[in-house]
């Protein structure tokens, strides 16, 4: 098998192997995973503002320089007005803080704060115990393989989004 196999590689799988079902299909498959993975997280985090996209802020925010809250909502991928009224909550609730940023006083600088820590460490182990659940058919060497390979996809797929959009 190649490094980088071909767009017809999954093709090539169904012929080989004499399946043609919904079984080698990628967008089944995807679906499939982000609906179970969804109801999952989904109750894994529902102490959080905004549930799931509470828990991505507070992830993206643990780690690292504090960002603007443009570079914030473009990291996670959520609209800005969505991202003002998400951070306004976890605000609210003390999981967050903003400051303006020291580079630009226009701009507003997002921080992750002790309270917010400790809720992201508690929603961080109910969601490993409902990602164990859902990967238990892997050993732990293919369920660390699906997650590099589901982040370079998903690094793509980030990509693509924030590329600007251009006429064919």
């Amino acid at each position: 098998m190649s490094a980088s196999p071909s767009a017809a590689d999954g093709a090539d799988a169904r012929v080989t192997t004499g399946e043609t079902g919904l079984e080698l299909d990628l967008g089944w498959a995807i679906r499939m995973v982000s609906s179970a993975f969804g109801r999952v997280a989904t109750s894994s985090v529902e102490d959080l503002p905004g549930g799931p996209r509470g828990y991505l802020v507070l992830v993206a925010l643990a780690s690292g320089e504090p960002p603007s809250q443009l570079a914030l909502a473009q990291r996670v991928n959520l609209d800005r007005t969505v991202t003002t009224y998400l951070l306004d909550d976890l605000e609210a609730r003390q999981l967050i803080t903003r400051r303006p940023d020291p580079r630009d006083r226009r701009a507003r600088q997002v921080l992750i704060t002790e309270e917010g820590r400790a809720h992201l460490e508690r929603a961080q182990h109910r969601l490993a115990i409902a990602e164990r659940h859902l990967l238990a058919d892997l050993d732990e060497a293919d369920s660390r393989q699906l997650r590099l390979l589901l982040t370079r996809v998903a690094r793509t797929a980030q990509r693509e989004a924030l590329a600007p959009e251009t006429d064919c």
